[in-house]
This record gives structure tokens, C-alpha cells and sequence, in this order.
């Protein structure tokens, strides 16, 4: 029996409203990251470097730039029949939208039965990790179950914001429970302050996935959800597996960054796993090439820092500038820079990211800010410093403080 034959299912039709304002004019998968990554990127990479070369893309909501973008970076070779496809919702099944994940897949079960794979891989879209994918794979076909479900440890207090696992205590490599961002989950026998969470990744049998969408769309009340619903069904059958991150080999990777994954799901954690790359052991390494994270390869000069006209030098410390940057006399402290930035003279960055063809202008100051694409800083003007007054402006401030200024908008 030669190999079996994968198919990669991405799932990037998700709304991503706790993002806003990032995303009022984008797919969540689609929010720039570390620079000159798109979310999707990670995703893609992990299929790609681990095998995978027959990839579809689900999509939705405002699917435009995201559509772009895979149509542009992720052109594969056809010669052996390899792509990376967006699929918008087809209305295969009636004029409606997707109405949940898994309703996704059973409006699109066409693209399974052409090309007719063993095992199907169904991942989101808008994680940042690293992941081989086959080493899952070789897992779930070992297990004999139906489906597996990746899962990493995390800590207790975090329950409620997961899909939780519990194993079953003969067999820990079987889901006995799974549940859904409880407020009591138990810990895990080996670590009492950790659970197994849900990595929202799965590996199916390709005939199992089919009937369990189909047999999904005909339930009444279901959310039509692959974690609220599918995976539910496969436990309650006996059917399911667990698969620990922690187990999973990337070439290349450290001890420090081995098991790094991040749901940047909100504004504080997609802040959150920015500092992560800018601090000065960074606990997930863009610079892996065992593995590479590939993105859109701009046709755009170097970054240049360079000296104002009073001879003040543009700096960066614990940074990331993009390509075709331009900082003139400008300082810049544990922050992203996307592409085409341009920095004027007495500019101060901290603790920040900015987005493609951000203008800040002279003497202006920004802290613990998220400026998106195209956003105009005007000379000596403040974001960041005062969040009654960043509120008061029409900007979006979090809890912690993070001010966030849509794309287009002008600060003045």
C-alpha cells in the first residue's frame, strides 16, 4: 500500500470581530502580521513544508484581500497537479452563506469527492505556530480513529477561553470528553494546572469527514460547528483522538520556541505575540529556514535608517522594519514597522505596530499603538499617550491600553 494521499482544507471565512477595527475591511486571515506576513501565511507554510501540495482555502467575509493575496504568493506548480485555491461560498446547497465551519466543508464536499483523498487535514487560519503536519497525520492513522484533534497544554485559568480536552484515563491518546470553554475543566493527570486545549486542527478520514458534515446538516439545532459539533460526535462514538503539540518535531526549532502557538484572536493578543517577536530571546523565531514562513516577496528597496538634517540618526532597538522603510532621525523601540513606512525627523515609536505605508510626521510620538495601512500622522501629534483622548478621537482602546487607528485615518 503506497502513501496515502492528503488534502488540505484551510478555514478562513471567520468574521474576526473582536479584531476590529483591523478588520473592517479584511478577513481576519487576511490582518497583516510581523510585517510583511498576512495571518494566512503560517497556515499555508505549515501544509506546504509539511507535504501538503493539493490546498483549498474557504472563504467569506470580505474575502477580497485574501483572495488577492493567495492568488498572488501561493502559486504552485500544476505540473503535478499542485495549487493553493480560494473557494468563496459557492451556494452549492441553496442561496445561503456558511453558516459555521463545518457547514463550510459540507457546502463545499465537491472539492473532496474530485479529488478523492485518504485523510483530510482541516486547519484554521488565523493562528501563529509552526507544525508538521505529517508527523500528525502518521499519529491519526496509528490511532485508527476517525478524526484527531491537535491540542496543546495550556494553563488552567485559560479554560474558558478554549475547547477543552479531557483523555480517557486507560488510554490517553483517546478523547473521552471534550468541552466547550468550561468554567470547572479538570487538570491533567501529569500537570494539575494545565489542560489540553483545542488547536482548532484536525486530521479526518476522508469518508468519516463526508458523513459527519453530511449527517451535521441534516440535525436540527446544530450550530454547525466543527468543534461545538463535530468533534462532540466523534467522542461521543468512541471515534476521536487527541494529538499533543508538544510531541510534534519541527526541523529547526529550539527548545524555546518548540511548542509556541498563538490564537491572536484579539487585540491584546495579537499586541501580545508582536512583542513576542521583538523581545530579545524571542519565543517563536521568524529566522528558522530549516522552516520558512513564506510570505509576499515585495519589489521594494531595502529598509534605510538614516541621519535628519541635524544630523540626528534614525534608530531601531528591539524592532522589525519591513522592506522600503524609510527612518530619518527617527526613534524606534520594541516595535513593527510593515512595508513603506516613512518615519520624519524627532518621530518617537514605541511598543507598536505599524501597518503598510503608515506616514508618522515630524516630532510626532506613538505608544502602545496599532496603526493600521495608510494611516497619516500628523507632525507633532500623540497616539497613545492619552486614551481619553484616543477614545474621544473615534479610535478603538482596549482594556490594557492598546490604541488601535483604522486604516486611511488621519491623526492630527
Amino acid at each position: 500500500m503506497g502513501a496515502p494521499k492528503v488534502f488540505g482544507i484551510v478555514l478562513a471565512g471567520g468574521e474576526g470581530k473582536r479584531l476590529m477595527p483591523l478588520t473592517a475591511d479584511r478577513a481576519k486571515p487576511a490582518v497583516p502580521f510581523a510585517g510583511s506576513y498576512r495571518l494566512i501565511d503560517f497556515a499555508l507554510s505549515n501544509l506546504i513544508n509539511s507535504g501538503l501540495l493539493q490546498i483549498v482555502v474557504l472563504t467569506q467575509y470580505k474575502s477580497h484581500s485574501l483572495d488577492r493575496h493567495v492568488s498572488q504568493v501561493w502559486r504552485l506548480s500544476g505540473v503535478l497537479n499542485s495549487y493553493i485555491a480560494s473557494v468563496p461560498a459557492q451556494q452549492r446547497l441553496g442561496k445561503r452563506w456558511f453558516s459555521g465551519s463545518a457547514d463550510a466543508i459540507f457546502q463545499s464536499l465537491n472539492l473532496i469527492r474530485d479529488e478523492r483523498p485518504d485523510i483530510v487535514v482541516v486547519v484554521g487560519a488565523d493562528h501563529v505556530y509552526r507544525m508538521d503536519f505529517a508527523q500528525m497525520v502518521d499519529a491519526h492513522i496509528d490511532s485508527g480513529a476517525g478524526v484527531t484533534v491537535a491540542a496543546i497544554r495550556q494553563p488552567i485559568g485559560f479554560a474558558d477561553q478554549f475547547g477543552v480536552i479531557e483523555a480517557e484515563p486507560d488510554d490517553p491518546g483517546r478523547i473521552a470528553r471534550f468541552l466547550e470553554k468550561p468554567r470547572d475543566a479538570a487538570g491533567l493527570p501529569d500537570s494539575p494546572d494545565e489542560i489540553l486545549a483545542s488547536m482548532g486542527n484536525y486530521v479526518f478520514d476522508a469518508d468519516v469527514l463526508i458523513d459527519a458534515v453530511t449527517r451535521d446538516g441534516a440535525r436540527p439545532g446544530s450550530g454547525h460547528d466543527m468543534g461545538g459539533d463535530i468533534v462532540p460526535d466523534f467522542v461521543s462514538r468512541g471515534d476521536a483522538a487527541v494529538y499533543d503539540f508538544r510531541n510534534n518535531e519541527v526541523p529547526g526549532s529550539t527548545d524555546r520556541d518548540r511548542s509556541y502557538w498563538r490564537d491572536v484572536g484579539t487585540i491584546e493578543s495579537f499586541f501580545e505575540a508582536h512583542q513576542d517577536l521583538v523581545s530579545k530571546l524571542p519565543v517563536f523565531n521568524l529566522y528558522n529556514r530549516a522552516w520558512p514562513i513564506h510570505n509576499q516577496q515585495l519589489n521594494a528597496p531595502p529598509a534605510k535608517l538614516v541621519r535628519d538634517a541635524s544630523g540626528v540618526a534614525g534608530t531601531a532597538i528591539d524592532s522589525l522594519v519591513s522592506q522600503g522603510c524609510v527612518v530619518s532621525g527617527a526613534s524606534i523601540k520594541r516595535s513593527v514597522l510593515g512595508p513603506w513606512v516613512s518615519l520624519d525627523s524627532g518621530t518617537e515609536v514605541a511598543d507598536s505596530v505599524l501597518f503598510e505605508r503608515v506616514e508618522v510626521g515630524a516630532g510626532a510620538r506613538v505608544r502602545n499603538a496599532i496603526l493600521d495601512k495608510e494611516v497619516v500622522v500628523a507632525p507633532g501629534a500623540e497616539i497613545g499617550f492619552d486614551t481619553a483622548a484616543d477614545r474621544a478621537r473615534g479610535f478603538t482602546v482596549t482594556e490594557s491600553g492598546i490604541t488601535v487607528v483604522g486604516k486611511g485615518s488621519l491623526v492630527g
